[in-house]
């Protein structure tokens, strides 16, 4: 099995999250939004993707809600910025993902949510984070909601 990385790009703070989960899923699991304009402790999941270009594992935190069907949803944000993150490209590239929610870690495959489905977990999403309203207004592209689904 490959090393993975934590991406040099990500914020200290972020980077402190994620191993802290690496240690401890239980304490890593709950992360306080106000580092990120929220509010409240939010529940986040691991996610380590393959990079499309490098072939290297990478790995980084997401704030995610349930689905109904099981799933994990998430938002492909990047705080709003012109251009889809690059987990986001990865996943669209090779959808087989790996998450750790919590203590468990398994294998997932990822999907964008379109139509209604898109409508109903983005204000879902927007309920639990209200920053990703302020990350679409900033933004000309359609930011995606990926649910994720156990292989």
């Amino acid at each position: 099995m490959s090393k993975i990385e934590i991406p040099d790009s990500l914020p200290a703070w972020v980077k402190d999250h994620v191993e802290i989960y690496l240690k401890d899923g239980e304490a890593g699991h709950l992360w306080d939004a106000k580092l990120g304009g929220g509010e409240g402790m939010l529940t986040t999941l691991l996610l380590t993707t393959v990079g499309r270009k490098s072939g290297r594992k990478s790995i980084l935190p997401l704030i995610y809600l349930p689905t109904e069907d099981n799933g994990y949803c998430v938002i492909a944000s990047k705080g709003g910025a012109p251009t889809h993150p690059a987990w986001f490209l990865n996943m669209e590239s090779q959808p087989t993902v790996e998450l750790k929610v919590a203590n468990e870690t398994f294998t997932a495959k990822a999907r964008v949510a379109e139509g209604d489905e898109r409508e109903k977990l983005w204000q879902l999403m927007v309920d639990y984070y209200a920053p990703y309203t302020d990350y679409q207004a900033s933004t000309d592209r359609q930011i995606p909601v990926v649910v994720f689904n156990r292989t």
